[in-house]
């Protein structure tokens, strides 16, 4: 298993984790030098916040918390790919890599409604952001966690 693997798993750890807690299954967490040093759930539904998504929490954790230079080098594992939300946030953060689990289009196959289905590296693209983005990645695994909750 790749140390990505491993990364992108604890990403559907927390997408499970959050729907323990009464929320839509989403998890992320920030990488830097191979070590976690941010974790985040989705609380739109206990926080009654439409953006508590986890990408956009961690994202403006970095903006304030972290120095460029470990913006510049830090990995955000998602276990689903990030919206177009998300990935604006990531993109001004100035965040290093996207490596994400269950991809837009997989997403809305599962889930009626409430998808933008614009992929997040168009999002990166257009904002001529330094983010590279990869995925998917396990996407059977991150996908079974959505298929249970939707």
């Amino acid at each position: 298993m790749t140390s990505d693997e491993s990364y992108v798993r604890r990403a559907i750890d927390l997408a499970e984790s959050a729907v323990e807690s009464g929320n839509t299954p989403f998890g992320s967490l920030l990488v830097i030098e191979d070590e976690i040093v941010r974790t985040a759930e989705n609380t739109t539904l206990t926080d009654d916040d439409i953006a508590a998504h986890p990408e956009f929490k961690l994202a403006r954790w970095a903006a304030t918390e972290l120095e460029p230079a470990e913006r510049a080098s830090c990995t955000m594992y998602t276990s689903t790919e990030p919206c177009p939300m998300c990935a604006s946030a990531i993109v001004y953060a100035g965040l290093d890599q996207i490596v994400y689990s269950v991809s837009v289009d997989s997403l809305a196959a599962v889930r009626d409604e409430d998808v933008i289905e614009i992929p997040c590296e168009e999002v990166v693209d257009r904002a001529d952001g330094p983010t590279t983005v990869d995925g998917p990645l396990l996407e059977d695994e991150g996908l079974a966690v959505h298929e249970d909750f939707f």
